[in-house]
């Protein structure tokens, strides 16, 4: 699972528990203008195919995290339970999205959204 929060001109990932170990990262810190949007989408974490796997770790129907490469995109994995998945697109990174499980992802994306476009209406 990830926390997702906002510092200033960032967005910070925090992974949490044992996914630190499987996706070899505890942290991803993304500023706000490679943020291009967010969406909750738990059908792109179903199936068993995420591309191929540098560095990372891969279960199918258990665990999918760590750095994976699929059509031409550095994607960024971290999901366990596909109801709780956030798509975070970017650009001009070091990922081209960020496909991580949340607590509460309406919540998160529209934290992201209204980072990247304060004044939007809901």
């Amino acid at each position: 699972m990830v926390e997702v929060s906002l510092d200033g001109e960032s967005l910070l990932f925090a992974v949490k528990g044992w996914d630190v170990l499987w996706s070899l990262t505890s942290h991803l810190e993304i500023p706000l203008s490679h943020v291009l949007g967010a969406r909750s989408d738990p059908e792109v974490a179903q199936g068993w195919y995420k591309g191929l796997r540098l560095p990372g770790t891969s279960v199918p129907g258990v665990i999918t995290a760590g750095t994976f490469y699929q059509d031409g995109k550095r994607i960024f994995w971290d999901v366990h339970n596909a109801a709780n998945t956030v798509v975070v697109d970017l650009q001009d990174d070091r990922y081209d999205e960020l496909v991580v499980e949340v607590a509460d992802p309406d919540a998160v994306v529209s934290l992201i959204l209204d980072a990247i476009s304060p004044g939007r209406n809901r």
